[in-house]
């Protein structure tokens, strides 16, 4: 086996080869700060070293450490790591070209490193720019002077920065680009820092001729991040051949109306009037309704704007030559609702069922609305809405309307909400009593459910001022006062409720029975009246007994159908043997019926008695004790088989006609 060093060969193919896991990157930073140059290999065997600009650079405490030293003062990188910290940064020793570089790992593998050379830059504000015309500089605040229909070359020059500043130009409010991309190039004087130098080209025209030129200069250093150099175009029309100077009335442009509400003490407003003239013109601001004059200057400045300012402003530029049209904008300031007032009184006082009313006044732009809202003490409920009107009228004051009262006047501005709020009025309601027929949730409390055998709680809300002398509770027969009980019942002695002038009335059932279920009702009594108001108990069975009911009702049912199943059968037999008897009756012989009656007629001829059709019946308690034998022998068959219905009829009426035996 081969080896390297001692080592053997296979052991540097299963390591693999030196290679970068970061490269260093591009890097600014101010002067007097700390920077760190980045360098991570995978797999470092070799020795780590920096070069800046094609030189070495040492490795030295408190300017330039390894970023992975064990502690300061230490010289030597850990792992991988070979990255470098350049402390306290400095345009002449540290701005160049860096490098990071890694020593091969044997003279014979040859996998020694370079990153490529990135640039640490050491910031340098530069100075602020300037503009140039036809090679002559122009100062700010100057113009640049074209012929009507020629073109302005204007170059923006910035110098000694580093990195160098970034140009952009504007004509008016407009970004325009350049004839060629900005050069960028060092100094003679100090080629550690650079110059930006970007050129335009502008058409010059009549509709141009004031227009502002801007150039603007972007660079980190900057306490603003940029600075700007500006210049208004001088354009000279032609006039009898000749290019001269323009003398026109002037023309004019209102620039920095409002896009959106102005709110009062929150925002800034500056209008600029732009008059185009030669000779320049003078500007004047008016307001609309008043005589003095609101500005002499290009620009009017509200800071900040308030209600007073609103208004119709106009401007006008003026010159030798005549006078401009008037430019008019209309300024309208938004402010928050105030209340100026919320009454009558802070406190009212109302008889129960009578009307009350409350007015509420306050301004705002635009114009607030209004809501009344009444303070409850509900849990998850501080206000209950009243009214949406500036008067809130309630037409029947009961004790549910006694409280206090906020009026709130809201409106938006830019979207956002704005709101007033006066300060609690008080209403203060006297009269009879008045049970609640709603609970302090606002739920009807009408009834009350409890398990048979549990207790019962019955609790009403009763309001009264006066505080009610007489509180009971009555049910069927039965009266209880407050404080006292009997048996199961018992009655607690009114209570406090969270509202004024309100209390709770509460009666109490101990193992309630079905015989509980019924109304209670609640009587109340103080110097102006009476009230009465019923809660209605139930009671529902335990939920054990509820299988045997069901049982029960099938028991039941299975009975009646039963009775139902005989009941048929009694039916079909009863019919079957009505057939049966009607079959003996067809069998009856007529010469017997016939042989009844002629003996029954000649009974009748010798006692002289009514028609034998006449009677066919026997009155109560009367008994023939007498026969006479010759009946029995003339009538063989009245001892055999019985005969038709008919028959016994007639045999029945035989034995009313036998005359009664005498002694």
């Amino acid at each position: 086996m081969s080896t390297t060093f001692g080592k053997p060969a296979d052991v540097y193919l299963t390591i693999g080869l030196q290679r970068f896991a970061e490269q260093p990157k591009y890097t600014e930073v101010n002067p007097g700060q700390d920077a760190l140059l980045v360098c991570k290999v995978i797999d470092k065997r070799g020795v780590c070293s920096w070069q800046k600009d094609n030189k070495p650079v040492g490795i030295y405490p408190k300017k330039y450490e390894w970023a992975s030293q064990y502690g300061i003062g230490q010289t030597a990188h850990v792992g991988g790591d070979c990255s470098l910290w350049v402390r306290a940064a400095q345009l002449e020793f540290d701005d160049g070209l860096w490098e990071c570089q890694v020593t091969a790992s044997d003279f014979t593998t040859q996998d020694a490193l370079t990153s490529q050379p990135v640039r640490l830059v050491v910031r340098v504000p530069p100075q602020r720019p300037r503009l140039e015309h036809e090679g002559v500089h122009v100062p700010p605040g100057h113009n640049v002077t074209v012929d009507s229909g020629a073109v302005a070359t204007v170059k923006c020059v910035s110098h000694y920065g580093n990195p160098p500043a970034q140009l952009k130009w504007y004509l008016g409010e407009q970004e325009i680009s350049p004839i060629h991309p900005q050069t960028n190039s060092t100094e003679p004087d100090n080629p550690r820092t650079w110059s930006a130098a970007s050129v335009v080209q502008i058409p010059a025209n009549k509709e141009r001729h004031g227009t502002v030129l801007k150039c603007l200069a972007l660079h980190e250093s900057y306490s603003a991040r940029s600075v700007a150099v500006e210049a208004r175009l001088d354009v000279k029309c032609k006039y009898d051949g000749t290019f001269k100077v323009l003398h026109d009335a002037p023309t004019v442009r209102m620039l920095g109306a409002p896009q959106i509400d102005l709110e009062e003490g929150k925002d800034s407003l500056i209008l600029r009037c732009v008059a185009d003239a030669n000779p320049p013109a003078s500007i004047v601001w008016r307001r609309a309704g008043r005589s003095e004059i609101a500005s002499l200057q290009e620009s009017l400045q509200l800071r900040p704007v308030g209600r007073r300012d609103a208004g119709l402003y106009t401007c006008q530029a003026q010159n030798s030559v005549g006078t401009s049209d008037t430019m008019s904008v209309q300024l309208d300031v938004k402010y928050a609702p105030k209340i100026l007032s919320a009454g009558p009184d802070r406190l009212t006082t109302a008889p129960l069922f009578s009307p009350a009313a409350f007015e509420c006044v306050a301004e705002g732009n635009p114009t607030p609305t209004y809501k009344w809202v009444q303070r409850i003490s509900t849990q998850g409920k501080p206000f209950l809405d009243r009214g949406r009107e500036s008067r809130l009228v309630i037409d029947n004051v009961t004790y549910d309307y006694q409280g206090e009262y906020e009026c709130r006047a809201t409106n938006f501005i830019n979207g956002q909400e704005r709101t007033a709020t006066s300060d609690p009025i008080a209403l203060q309601v006297v009269g009879a009593p008045q049970v609640l027929r709603t609970t302090s949730g606002g739920v009807a409390g009408h009834s009350v459910s409890v398990k048979k055998g549990d207790s019962a709680t019955l609790s009403l809300i009763v309001c009264a001022d006066p505080r009610p002398r007489h509180v009971a509770w009555e049910w069927g027969s039965l009266r209880l006062e407050a404080g006292s009980g009997i048996g199961r019942y018992r009655v607690d002695d009114v209570t406090q409720d969270s509202r004024e002038d309100c209390y709770l009335a509460t009666l109490h059932i101990d193992d309630a029975d079905l015989q509980d279920q019924r109304p209670y009702y609640l009587v109340v009594e103080n110097e102006r009246g009476t009230d009465r108001h019923a809660i209605s108990l139930r009671v529902e069975g335990m939920f054990s007994v509820e299988p045997l009911e069901l049982s029960y009702l099938l028991g039941i049912a299975g009975g009646c159908l039963a009775a139902f199943l005989i009941l048929i059968c009694l039916c079909i037999y009863a019919v079957r043997a009505r057939k049966c008897c009607f079959r003996n009756r067809n069998n009856y012989k007529t010469s017997e019926k016939d042989s009844e009656k002629a003996d029954l007629k000649s009974r009748s001829d010798s006692t002289s008695v009514p028609p034998l059709d006449s009677i066919y019946t026997t009155p109560t308690g009367f008994h023939h004790h007498h026969h006479h034998p010759h009946h029995a022998a003339h009538h063989p068959h009245q001892n055999g088989t019985p005969g038709s219905p008919e028959a016994m009829k007639v045999r029945m009426a035989a034995m009313i006609l036998q005359p009664p035996t005498r002694v």
